[in-house]
């Protein structure tokens, strides 16, 4: 076993797995790669298997990893990928690649993408924000989208025996399950994700590009339907209108057992499980329901891109790291390890026998990201979409509400 120095006990196991992706150009030598992980993306075991496989197909690399703590992480990667002799690969979210790539300090990917990646057949939330004017800066990793959690005795109780195919009919049934003293769905007024996913659904969009220039969508009549679907829905039950699905955690709501829905990721089952483990066995899932039956709705992508910095010391040995990685074999790997969504549309088979997840991944054929501007991140951090949400909720008038929220995210993309 080769000497390494690592950041951490669990960015060593990072460091041993990352290393064996191809052989590297050059002569003789150890090349020693440098990588930035984000805590929680893979598990130990997964980065012990990638390692051995990996080292024992291919000699010559040393890896030296560091865990990233996602908070502070956007200033850390810009300070990184400015200066000299930085990370060679870095995973970041999805949807801050943009704000990387403005900085005109990424290496070009596209060659590798289409002729070694199968870019064709990428998930769209995980592969459009990684493409800025034409150019692959970011290559999908893996993806996850909010589905919707179910409780079956509720189900059972209000007499529906299977999951509805279309958003009218998921309304009727919601309607049926909001009695009884139980809520029909619990959807905070702030869960801004899923309002996303609804305007995209109708057609509309949160905000959109002329040609650089940046304009706030939410009064557009698409958008203002999917806002009026989400004031609908919301109302079937006791969420908050003024909060987010965090305030209080909605895993904790539903986990009473008197909540009939919830729509969050899949990760939300541990914390629900844990917080009522009679729920166990009787929780239930089903893609968001889209307007039109056999098709879901359009969600919202969540998840991490790989960047390769134009500083990156041995670039040649960070593109077989990333093509490692995104390739099928521990796509595959990483996805039924992680409970993830692979990173092409098809390999979704490959998570067929984990229910949340295969659920999840049928989603995510339909999945899209935020608007790709390096400012969304600006727009996030003080974001007038959940204030407009609340307005709307409230009973104040939808388009006043939404041309006052679009100038607000305007005038920050424009910044």
């Amino acid at each position: 076993m080769k000497n390494r120095h690592l950041a951490s006990p669990l960015a060593a196991a990072t460091a041993l797995a990352l290393a064996g992706c191809g052989m590297l150009p050059g002569g003789g030598g150890t090349k020693t790669v440098n990588i930035w992980l984000m805590r929680d993306s893979v598990s130990e075991d997964f980065l012990n298997r990638f390692t051995e496989a990996y080292e024992e197909e291919h000699d010559g690399v040393e890896l030296k990893v560091t865990i990233q703590e996602w908070t502070g992480i956007g200033k850390k990667v810009t300070e990184a990928i400015q200066g000299t002799g930085g990370p060679d690969v870095i995973e970041v979210g999805n949807t801050q690649v943009a704000q990387y790539a403005d900085t005109e300090k990424l290496f070009d990917l596209t060659l590798e993408s289409v002729r070694d990646l199968g870019s064709e057949d990428w998930l769209p939330g995980l592969a459009e924000p990684g493409s800025i004017g034409g150019s692959q800066y970011g290559i999908p990793w893996y993806a996850a989208n909010r589905i919707v959690i179910y409780n079956k005795d509720l189900f059972a109780d209000a007499g529906i025996d299977k999951p509805p195919a279309t958003r009218a009919q998921w309304l009727a049934d919601t309607e049926k399950l909001n009695s009884k003293g139980s809520q029909g769905i619990y959807l905070a007024g702030q869960d801004w994700y899923t309002l996303a996913g609804f305007i995209w659904d109708e057609g509309g969009e949160l905000a959109t590009d002329k040609g650089g220039e940046w304009t706030g969508a939410l009064e557009s009549p698409a958008a203002r339907r999917g806002m009026a679907y989400y004031k609908e829905l919301q109302s079937l039950g006791s969420g908050p209108k003024d909060a987010d699905e965090q305030s209080p955690p909605q895993a904790d709501v539903f986990a009473k057992g008197d909540v009939a829905q919830l729509i969050a990721a899949p990760s939300a089952v541990a914390a629900i499980i844990k917080a009522n483990p009679a729920l166990k066995d009787k929780l239930g899932y089903f893609p968001i329901p889209g307007a039109k039956a056999g098709q879901p709705c359009a969600v919202f992508t969540g998840g991490s891109d790989l960047i390769i910095p134009e500083n990156a010391p041995q670039r040649g040995a960070a593109l077989d790291v990333v093509k490692a990685l995104a390739g099928e074999k521990w796509q595959t790997d990483l996805a039924r390890t992680m409970g993830y969504v692979p990173n092409k549309k098809g390999l979704a088979s490959v998570v067929a026998g984990q229910e949340a997840t295969a659920v999840m991944a049928r989603g995510a054929a339909r999945g899209r990201a935020t608007p790709n501007s390096p400012q969304w991140a600006d727009v996030e951090a003080d974001n007038p979409i959940k204030p407009y949400m609340t307005a709307v909720l409230q009973g104040e008038d939808p388009l006043k509400a939404a041309r006052l929220a679009s100038a607000e995210i305007t005038d920050t993309l424009a910044e």
